[in-house]
């Protein structure tokens, strides 16, 4: 059930087409709260607002904000291209120009697709892999175009990633693309087949790199998770004639078992999910312990049964991540408090790189 509170719009802290950040008074009580203009307008100061404040009152992590649901002095209309809605059927459904439909200027591209013909995609368990991923393939070719679909397995709408943000400010990317009811990339996509083919077709990248946004769902049970979805996409690369690319999620710094050494939603996905084979790469340790532990994971599991295993370093490409100044945080936690997590993602930006 939705939390709905009235309130009153002090101050604009961050503000682009896409994404507002506001100062809201809710009673005697203040807070943070996000506005996303594309549904709801833009925001001023003194506006008085209706927002959904149940992530807050949960005591939520990611995502525990308040979300602007309606604008009470500002009546928006649903003018403009495109028919296909998404989050469907809910009081927040939005409509799209959807690179599929038939007035997309993209519909006959798509239309004339044949294969991926072997292009890397590299997927990332989760969205905090990006960065690295991304530093990984800069340190070998800083000139590779790259594609970002998200997925909606995490956060809705691209505008909430401040990743995203900063990695187009810093042009790491040379597109985006929002799949199934995630919103707001430059394609907008009916689903993961299709964003997999308008980034082939209209953005043209050397490389595609896949992910849900920020906020993943997570249960501690087995198939309770929307990271299970990188199987999905492994399988949907593969028939689509693409080079599927793993980044397995290794942590040695978790205090949960089941996400020490390789996470067991990576063994899952693996033997479980995905139907096809995949590339699966491995960073290189040189802790004599952690190497035997990740080696032991993979024998006991199984993991080289189907899918191929690929040793590479990441230092690079975190030393390229030094250097840029950009840092990079999961769960909380920073480079030097979880090193292998963002070494095994700058790994496998490593290894798409080189295959390109």
């Amino acid at each position: 059930m939705i939390r709905i509170r009235n309130a009153i719009v002090l101050d604009v802290l961050e503000e682009n087409e896409e994404y507002q950040e506001l100062v809201v008074q809710i009673d005697e009580n203040k807070g943070k709260a996000v506005n996303y203009p594309r549904l709801t307008g833009q925001v001023q100061k003194g506006d008085i607002v209706y927002l959904n404040t149940t992530a807050v009152n949960i005591g939520l992590g990611t995502g525990g904000v308040h979300f602007v649901l309606a604008n009470n002095n500002l009546e928006k209309d649903s003018r403009g291209h495109g028919h296909i809605m998404k989050m469907r059927y809910t009081p927040q459904q939005i409509k799209v120009l959807a690179v599929e439909e038939e007035a997309s200027p993209h519909h006959e591209l798509i239309k004339d697709f044949n294969s991926l013909q072997n292009t890397p995609v590299v997927i990332a368990f989760l969205h905090s892999m990006l960065i690295s991923a991304l530093a990984g393939i800069r340190c070998i070719n800083e000139n590779l175009k790259i594609s970002y679909i998200m997925t909606d397995g995490g956060a809705l709408p691209l505008a909430f990633s401040k990743t995203i943000n900063l990695l187009k400010k810093e042009k790491w990317l040379t597109g985006t693309l929002t799949s199934g009811h995630a919103f707001g990339g430059d394609l907008e996509t009916i689903n993961v087949y299709s964003a997999l083919v308008a980034a082939f077709m209209v953005q043209k990248p050397d490389l595609i790199i896949i992910a849900m946004g920020p906020g993943n769902v997570g249960t501690g049970t087995e198939f309770g998770t929307t990271a299970l979805e990188a199987g999905q996409i492994i399988n949907a690369v593969y028939s689509l004639g693409g080079h599927p690319i793993l980044i397995p999620r290794i942590s040695f710094q978790d205090k949960r078992n089941r996400h020490q050494g390789i996470s067991h939603h990576v063994i899952t996905v693996l033997n479980k999910i995905a139907l096809a084979p995949c590339s699966l790469v491995l960073p290189k340790l040189h802790d004599v312990k952690k190497y035997n532990y990740l080696e032991q994971q993979i024998k006991d599991n199984k993991l080289n049964a189907n899918h191929k295993l690929i040793y590479e370093s990441g230092a690079e490409g975190l030393a390229y991540l030094k250097k840029s100044g950009i840092s990079v945080t999961t769960m909380g936690r920073s480079f030097d408090e979880d090193q292998e997590f963002f070494l095994t993602a700058s790994a496998a930006g490593a290894f798409a790189a080189r295959l390109v």
